[in-house]
């Protein structure tokens, strides 16, 4: 049998977590490849390279990734700037990969599992090899690992429209007419879809803001109309903080939108769960459960959030919790239904351990379902993880994070919930410390 300890650490996903993954098991001098499914590195990242982050440029660079790049000559972004997701690939993400030098790009992971092992096989399980399944350009590849770090984020674990957590009835007879993605409206095309129609923006989460604010701004020379599908009872905390959100950009974004609302450029729809999507008459009907419905729509962008892919560690033995599908240790820390406006403290290699032994998800994807993360925080696990791969377990176990303050509040536990109820009742600003929004993708892996 092959003995692990000789074999190389595997990375999926070359996303800003992924990388600072590598660069902190570089720092530590452990052996590691890096797997990205996309053509280049960040892919996933570049697909929403038109949409503004909220986090300034000090924010989003990881600091022993800053130190390999310095080292190399890179010159860092003004760290007060806030960069589009392009700039963050460009800028930062690329020059990372090229430099660190051990990412393979059009590597699609389809499984990982134990060498000669299925789930229920104990034998000698620990000290056997994980196998990482890879689709490559030059066909399918095994490729054995002595730790897996799953930095896949959930970029293609898009929510449905249907608020029953499937696609609603009709959903997939009218994808042509359905987008699950914020437009990029300075792409002549996408801007001819969606000038002079009646559009339907599904979502609360910041994803759905921005888009609401930039069909906003079409429909200033086109005759647009946008409707906002919400499934809260209220459209007060779909605002967020606003000026009491210590990320400014994320706080303005909430003001752009409420003036949207307040302005009569957008109406809202509160309290709406949609059970279907029909033609009718050459155009949509979106219908809720209710039984009201939106008619004459001609496009919908559902921006509801994402979920996470476990099906590749189908076969390893994870422990995750139920509802969200994020490591069960993690969970309690991070569930919106019950933190929405608490902190999240920070974490590393405790939280996020299984019960197979160094396999670890981090970034976005070990949030699973729930609505809040910051790079920062995808930083601090994967330097966790990184010391603890490297056997420097004081490192591991010390976990310390400052995250900026918001005034983001509202889980999503109470069924069609009211501004007034639970923790948003108060307006003075409350510290969530890793809200980014449902659907805001900005600064996942």
């Amino acid at each position: 049998m092959t003995d692990s300890t000789d074999l190389p650490v595997v990375v999926i996903g070359a996303g800003p977590i992924g990388l600072a993954a590598a660069a902190n098991l570089a720092t530590y001098g452990v052996d590691a490849i890096v797997l990205e499914s996309g053509e280049r590195p960040g892919a996933a990242v570049a697909q929403w390279g038109h949409v503004q982050l909220f986090s300034p440029w000090s924010e989003l660079v990881d600091p022993r990734a800053r130190r390999i790049l310095e080292d190399a000559g890179w010159v860092a972004p003004d760290a007060d700037t806030v960069p589009t997701g392009a700039d963050w690939v460009a800028g930062y993400l690329e020059p990372l990969a090229a430099v660190l030098g051990n990412v393979s790009c059009s590597h699609r992971v389809t499984a990982v599992t134990k060498s000669g092992r299925d789930l229920l096989v104990d034998d000698d399980r620990d000290a056997t090899p994980f196998v990482v399944h890879v689709t490559t350009p030059d066909g399918p590849q095994r490729m054995l690992a002595r730790a897996v770090v799953d930095a896949s984020g959930t970029w293609h674990g898009t929510n449905p429209l249907g608020s029953d957590g499937v696609p609603a009835a009709g959903e997939v007879e009218h994808a042509d007419r359905i987008s699950y993605r914020v437009p990029d409206l300075a792409d002549p095309g996408t801007r001819a879809r969606y000038a002079g129609r009646h559009v339907v923006v599904a979502g609360t989460g910041a994803s759905a803001k921005t888009a609401i604010v930039a069909l906003r701004a079409l429909a200033e020379t086109e005759s647009t109309t946008i409707t906002w599908l919400m499934r809260r009872g209220d459209v007060q905390p779909a605002f967020g903080g606003e000026d009491a959100d210590e990320l400014a950009g994320r706080g303005a974004l909430g003001t752009s939108a409420r003036r949207a609302v307040e302005d009569g450029s957008v109406t809202t729809v509160t309290g709406f769960h949609a059970v279907a999507v029909a033609a009718s008459g050459g155009r949509l009907r979106v219908e809720s459960a209710d039984g009201r419905s939106v008619d004459a729509v001609d496009e919908i962008i559902a921006l509801t959030g994402f979920r996470p892919d476990l099906g590749l560690l189908g076969e390893v033995r994870t422990d995750v919790d139920p509802v969200l599908g994020a490591p069960r240790d993690l969970a309690p820390h991070i569930d919106p239904r019950f933190h929405s406006c608490g902190s999240v403290q920070p974490h590393g290699v405790d939280l996020l351990s299984h019960p197979e032994r160094d396999l670890f998800v981090v970034g976005m994807k070990s949030y699973g379902r729930a609505t809040s993360f910051l790079a920062l925080t995808g930083f601090e696990q994967v330097r966790s993880v990184a010391a603890h791969l490297a056997g420097d377990h004081e490192a591991a176990a010390k976990v310390d994070l400052v995250l900026p303050e918001t005034g983001v509040c509202g889980g999503a536990g109470d069924f069609g919930a009211a501004a007034d109820s639970g923790c948003c009742a108060a307006p003075e600003p409350q510290s969530l410390g890793l809200t980014i929004g449902v659907g805001r993708p900005a600064e996942s892996s």
